[in-house]
């Protein structure tokens, strides 16, 4: 198994995730550790997602911060083998709340800790802010899958 160690960008995300273009939305994975990790997404001005949300007040949708929540998850998880190769599959989320808007020219800073880890289950608390004020928060549950 490959080991990997932060920082590291979009080419070694995707030797982690199955994930691509245009639902990737990690750039760049700047810590990892046994059970946090942290990165970001730079919001691009031209990324397709602002072309229909909305063209006159561009926003990024808070459905993709959980997305992005959930990726980085993913990355800390099938990082630390395991569940190489693995896919995990979203199957719950609690407590999501959106506190501000991100628009383009920002950067989403993202953090993820395991709370309950099992077999082929994993439960995170994520956690993205701009600026380091806090854009939303939630706690994610996946399953693996082969």
């Amino acid at each position: 198994m490959e080991e990997f160690k932060a920082p590291f960008g979009r080419d070694t995300i995707k030797k982690i995730l199955p994930h691509r273009e245009p639902f990737l939305w990690l750039d760049e994975i700047t810590s990892l550790g046994d059970t946090a990790i942290t990165g970001f997404k730079d919001m691009k001005a031209d990324e397709a997602v602002f072309k229909g949300h909305f063209p006159s007040h561009p926003v990024f949708p808070g459905v993709l911060m959980v997305e992005a929540l959930a990726q980085l998850g993913g990355v800390l998880v099938l990082a630390r083998g395991g569940h190489a190769g693995k896919i995990a599959f979203l199957t719950g989320v609690n407590e999501a709340r959106f506190r501000r808007q991100v628009v383009p020219g920002e950067r989403l800073d993202l953090g993820v800790e395991i709370v309950k880890q099992k077999s082929r289950v994993c439960v995170i608390k994520g956690v993205a802010s701009v600026k380091g004020e806090l854009a939303c928060e939630a706690e994610i549950m996946f399953a693996f899958a082969e």
